[in-house]
C-alpha cells in the first residue's frame, strides 16, 4: 500500500477538502435536476465540477455522484452511463474509449483499518482505468485498483485488486484477509 496517502482530520488540507465536497455537492444537485435535453448546461456543470471542459467525445448521463470533482481525468471517446457515484479525492484516470454502465461506484478513499487510528482521517489510493476498458452495470472499483487495458469487469463486480490488461473478471465474494487486533 505505499501509494496509500492519509488526509487528517483538522488540518487545512481536510479542511479544504471539507469545502470542496461542498461545492461538488452543489454542482452535481444542480446537474441532477437538468432537464435531459440541456446538453450546453450538463457540459457547463461537468466543466466546473471537473475543473475544465470535458472532451467533445466524452458523454456523461446523469445522475452522477460525485463528492470532489478535481481528482478525476477522462480520455477521449468515453461514456459514462447513469447513476454512477465516484469518491475521487485520491485521484481517478479513466482512459480512452472507456465504457462504464449505470450504478457505477469508483471510490479512491476508505479509512484506516486498525480501530485506533479509523476516526483520524481518510485514506486516498488512486483508481486507474486504462484505455478500452468496459466496466459492466453496478459493480464497485475500491481504492488503488488499476484495471489493465483492454479488460472487461462484469457487471456486480467489486473489485478489490488489479485487473491484468486483456482479463474478464466477474464476482463477489468475501474473503478474510487478517484479523484485527481486540
Amino acid at each position: 500500500m505505499t501509494d496509500e496517502r492519509r488526509l487528517r482530520r483538522g488540518t487545512p488540507e481536510s479542511r479544504a477538502f471539507t469545502a470542496r465536497v461542498q461545492v461538488a455537492m452543489e454542482l452535481t444537485s444542480r446537474l441532477n435536476v437538468l432537464a435531459f435535453s440541456d446538453v450546453d448546461a450538463r457540459a457547463s456543470l461537468l466543466g466546473e465540477l471537473f475543473g475544465a471542459p470535458l472532451d467533445d467525445t466524452v458523454t456523461i448521463y446523469p445522475p452522477l455522484y460525485c463528492d470532489h470533482g478535481l481528482g478525476t481525468t477522462f480520455g477521449t471517446q468515453v461514456f459514462i452511463n447513469q447513476g454512477c457515484s465516484w469518491s475521487d479525492r485520491g485521484g481517478i484516470t479513466i482512459g480512452d474509449r472507456v465504457l462504464i454502465g449505470p450504478m457505477v461506484t469508483l471510490t479512491t478513499t476508505g479509512h484506516p483499518v486498525e480501530l485506533t487510528d479509523r476516526y483520524d482521517g481518510i485514506t486516498l489510493r488512486p483508481i486507474v482505468i486504462e484505455d478500452d476498458v468496459w466496466i459492466g452495470a453496478a459493480s464497485t472499483i475500491c481504492p488503488g485498483v488499476t484495471i489493465g487495458r483492454g479488460s472487461v469487469v462484469g457487471a456486480g463486480t467489486v473489485v478489490t485488486q488489479d485487473v491484468p490488461p486483456m482479463s474478464v473478471v466477474t464476482g463477489t465474494g468475501v474473503v478474510e484477509r487478517r484479523s484485527l487486533d481486540r
